[in-house]
């Protein structure tokens, strides 16, 4: 059993009409990197730095898989996915900060 988190995640901009999916094992950290990095990024580019839905576990096979699986699902099928956690689509990064 591992100590370490890895989670997946998506990420959406402003007026929800792109999302991003991604897998880390330091969801703060990379939040913050998004929100940092250059155009060269597709987060940054598009403005895509409201978490609107994330799960974690210990296993990082399960993690990648889990990411691949989502990315590879349509626009309606990750929306009922971020719904089912967060119906009115807040950033759950607030939740991380005091």
């Amino acid at each position: 059993m591992s100590d370490k988190y890895y989670c997946v995640y998506i990420l959406t901009n402003k007026i929800h009409t792109v999302l991003y999916t991604g897998v880390t094992n330091n969801l703060i950290r990379r939040l913050e990197e998004h929100k940092h990095a250059d155009e060269r990024d597709f987060a940054a580019r598009y403005k895509a730095f409201k978490l609107v839905y994330y799960e974690c576990g210990n296993n990082i096979s399960l993690a990648i898989m889990r990411e691949k699986q989502i990315k590879k699902g349509s626009r309606a099928k990750k929306i009922m996915l971020i719904n089912t956690l967060n119906p009115e689509w807040r950033d759950l990064a607030e939740d991380f900060y005091p």
